[in-house]
């Protein structure tokens, strides 16, 4: 299952980062999604489950769940948007730990859980890149990809 990952999209939907996008079976969104623009064109692509961030005090994106507990292939996904506030050890309980808010990719084992951050799509944050992820997942396992936008 080949799943596309975006955070921090702050209203602006680049399209650079739609191509990288494409053939994706499911986009999750892990927060500061902005205009509801954004999930619309996500939308287009492939479904898409997403969290709400810091700034997404208006539209589609106010109602959406602060986290979310998710579940692929037999994998248990958790996704927040500041890896920060997660107050558990996810440890024997999920396989990967989905989050964005600091715009700082982040695709790491530490033990059996893989802490993923796709980071910042929208706007440059100081010097970061910006990137978008991908997880392909199957029944036997997950491997991340951080892709680097061409901007």
């Amino acid at each position: 299952m080949n799943i596309g990952v975006i955070a921090d999209t702050h209203s602006k939907m680049r399209p650079e980062a739609l191509e990288v996008l494409k053939g994706s079976e499911l986009i999750l969104h892990a927060g500061d999604v902005g205009r509801d623009e954004v999930l619309d064109a996500l939308e287009a692509i492939a479904p898409v489950v997403a969290i709400r961030g810091n700034i997404d005090k208006a539209g589609r994106a106010a109602m959406l769940p602060d986290v979310l507990d998710l579940k692929y292939l037999g994998h248990a996904f958790y996704m927040l948007h500041d890896v920060k506030t997660l107050d558990f050890d996810p440890q024997g309980r999920y396989r990967v730990v989905i989050a964005g808010h600091s715009h700082k990719p982040r695709n790491e084992w530490i033990g059996d859980v893989l802490f993923f951050n796709p980071g910042g799509a929208g706007p440059r944050r100081f010097t970061l890149p910006i990137t978008v992820g991908r997880l392909e997942v199957s029944e036997d396992g997950m491997a991340g990809e951080i892709i680097e936008l061409p901007v």
